[in-house]
């Protein structure tokens, strides 16, 4: 009996979870042809590093950052999770 009703269980869960990704995805249209809302925010969030980048640069604060290994695409990540929850959340 606890078998049948743990299978039953199971089923019904995995298909909850396979109903949760049927959602439309947000996506954008250029010229006819559709592409995906995080590629931009990846876009818009490199060309913002690159802004900063300079803006560091140009002010002399950039020696003053640890490791820019890790700072530049950790502040890339930042940004387009952050246009991401703004533009599309």
């Amino acid at each position: 009996m606890f078998v049948r009703q743990f299978g039953k269980t199971w089923l019904l869960c995995l298909a909850v979870i396979g109903c949760t990704g049927c959602s439309r995805a947000p996506s954008i249209e250029i010229i006819g042809s559709f592409f995906p809302a995080w590629m931009f925010c990846i876009m818009a969030a490199l060309i913002l590093t690159g802004l900063i980048r300079l803006a560091l640069v140009r002010w002399e604060m950039e020696q003053k950052l640890a490791p820019l290994i890790v700072f530049y695409p950790s502040l890339a990540v930042a940004i387009s999770c952050s246009l991401w929850f703004i533009l599309f959340a």
